[in-house]
């Protein structure tokens, strides 16, 4: 089964890769794409003297739907000749309210297209959409480059595989991906003996996705660097792989956004596909 509805959600100028992305992959599934403009007020009522905040509240809401139908006039003018089914809708929210109202549209579509939400092209609200997505939506989400999806990717996909209930979600997700790959690595980073897979990391989940036609093979390496991200990202380049597939945020988020993780790190730093979910 592939992946029949995608939602991109766009809540700044700028995105424009981002929505090229989501359109090439619904040309190559097949499927409808949903576009969803978003207006964020960021504004702090609380913050300003007696009498002022419905002012400023009224203001901020004013530009965010500004924002809002500005975004969703160059969506419509951007898929207009378009190839695909779409639709394209646009909503205000301020940014307390972001997670629900992602996560709602998120929980019903087959896979989220965004751009990295981590690094100096980031937009400001990406790391807000892209964990609503994941943690309210409970959606697989790809993660493209700014600079859109390249061409006929996902022949060499790696699969970072640590034996957690997000990475083995993250498989069952990726799989229109993973049957139609050329090829499959399972890469296991520095795997523990005492661990439940013992002396055959990565076995089961081969022998499983074998069994569904998927060719693949499993790479176990030793931590010759300080941290994951760093080994499966000098690995990715080494062997050429065009995607990545992992599970997200097996640690949780302000343990990550304290002292750093895998998730974070390979958001923030690889400049390949990345296909989470958790």
């Amino acid at each position: 089964m592939g992946y029949k509805t995608i939602l991109t959600v766009i809540s700044t100028e700028g995105q424009q890769g981002q929505l090229d992305a989501a359109i090439d992959m619904a040309r190559r599934e097949d499927a409808h794409l949903e576009v969803f403009c978003l207006g964020v007020d960021h504004s702090q009522t609380g913050y300003y003297y007696a009498g002022a905040s419905a002012y400023v509240f009224q203001e901020s809401i004013d530009k965010a739907m500004a924002s809002a139908e500005a975004l969703e006039a160059a969506a419509r003018a951007r898929l207009d000749h378009e190839d695909i089914r779409w639709s394209v809708e646009s909503a205000v929210a301020q940014v307390g309210g972001l997670t629900t109202l992602i996560g709602m549209r998120a929980r019903f579509s087959d896979l989220v297209v965004l751009t990295r939400p981590y690094g100096e092209d980031a937009p400001p609200d990406g790391e807000a959409v892209t964990e609503a997505a994941l943690f309210e939506g409970g959606a697989p989400v790809l993660i493209s480059p700014n600079r859109g999806l390249p061409e006929g990717f996902g022949k060499k996909v790696m699969l970072a595989w640590n034996q957690t209930e997000e990475a083995m979600t993250a498989v069952r997700r990726a799989m229109p991906f993973l049957v139609a790959a050329e090829s499959v690595e399972i890469t296991v980073v520095d795997p523990s003996p005492h661990g439940p897979e013992r002396s055959d990391p990565g076995g089961a989940l081969c022998q499983m996705l074998t069994r569904h036609g998927v060719n693949a093979n499993i790479a176990v390496l030793a931590r010759t660097m300080p941290t994951t991200s760093e080994i499966l990202g000098h690995r990715a380049i080494e062997i050429g792989a065009d995607l990545v597939v992992m599970g997200a945020y097996s640690h949780s988020r302000f343990r990550e956004a304290i002292l750093g993780g895998t998730t974070r790190s390979m958001l923030g730093k690889t400049g390949l596909p990345i296909l989470m979910a958790r």
